[in-house]
């Protein structure tokens, strides 16, 4: 092994110890599940050995890592990328956007979305841009997605004069949304402008003062958001949960998933039981 392919089995071995160990996974069990001795992965993980690009294949599903993030290992350890990243618009995923398509209509008339990694809006069913008119009284959301327009989520979460201005636990639903993103940011670099404006805006600093063990908790999995309606008495409650591909082998599959609002009250379900009516749906 010459001096660069040292250099790039190191750089490689280093990121792949820091992805067991933030799973925590001893070496012993990595190696059970790849099937491989654990002196040749302690020998990748120090650089020593230069593994195969079959053998790093194995260890990074082992490791569960993000497709993305498994192509640019595999590029740093000089081989070809091996996951694909097609379009959504591409006719060999005509057969994934009609399924996203079915999820978001059968939801409706409650709000569902179609997110990628980094939180942009892909896709959205008729209930999200219901609950958009209704919430900022006009259609410019609505207008500016069908528009083309790229909309990111947390952006338009982070707007002071956006949707979180009608948020009645503002800081509990923004602090969730900051733990999230500070969770993501490892896998998705891309986000670390938005992590910051969460920071600057002074969330996160409960997991600054707190334990690490309080900082690694879990968000809670049915944290509902409470919107004030303007110029009106009425208040929405929903919760969220989502549903991604399963075993996905591209990168744009895998980075989708769709978020399903539920009405957390009968008031919100009722309210959300008129919208396709009002709309002509």
């Amino acid at each position: 092994m010459d001096a660069r392919q040292h250099s790039s089995s190191s750089h490689v071995g280093e990121h792949m110890k820091q992805a067991r160990q933030a799973r925590r996974l001893s070496q012993m069990e990595l190696s059970l599940r790849v099937g491989v001795s654990q002196r040749h992965l302690s020998f990748i993980e120090t650089g020593r050995a230069r593994p195969s690009r079959e053998m790093l294949l194995a260890l990074l599903d082992a490791l569960e890592l993000p497709l993305a993030q498994r192509n640019e290992l595999l590029m740093k350890a000089g081989y070809a990328p091996h996951y694909p990243a097609t379009s959504l618009d591409s006719p060999d995923m005509q057969p994934v956007r009609e399924a996203l398509l079915q999820l978001l209509s059968a939801h409706d008339p409650s709000p569902a979305m179609v997110l990628d990694r980094q939180w942009n809006l892909v896709l959205v069913n008729r209930g999200m841009l219901a609950l958009w008119r209704t919430l900022s009284g006009s259609d410019a959301l609505g207008l500016a997605y069908e528009s083309g327009t790229p909309l990111n989520l947390l952006d338009l979460m982070l707007d002071p004069d956006g949707l979180q201005r009608l948020l009645i636990n503002r800081e509990e639903l923004l602090e969730h949304l900051h733990q999230r993103v500070w969770r993501e940011v490892p896998h998705e670099p891309a986000l670390q402008p938005r992590l910051e404006a969460f920071e600057s805006r002074g969330h996160g600093a409960r997991h600054r003062r707190g334990t690490a063990q309080a900082t690694m908790a879990p968000p809670s999995p049915v944290l509902t958001a409470h919107f004030q309606v303007p110029c009106s008495d009425r208040q929405l409650a929903f919760f969220s949960m989502f549903t991604t591909f399963g075993t996905p082998h591209d990168i744009t599959i895998a980075s989708l998933k769709v978020e399903h609002l539920f009405p957390a009250d009968e008031a919100t379900r009722d309210f959300v039981r008129g919208w396709l009516g009002a709309a002509g749906g």
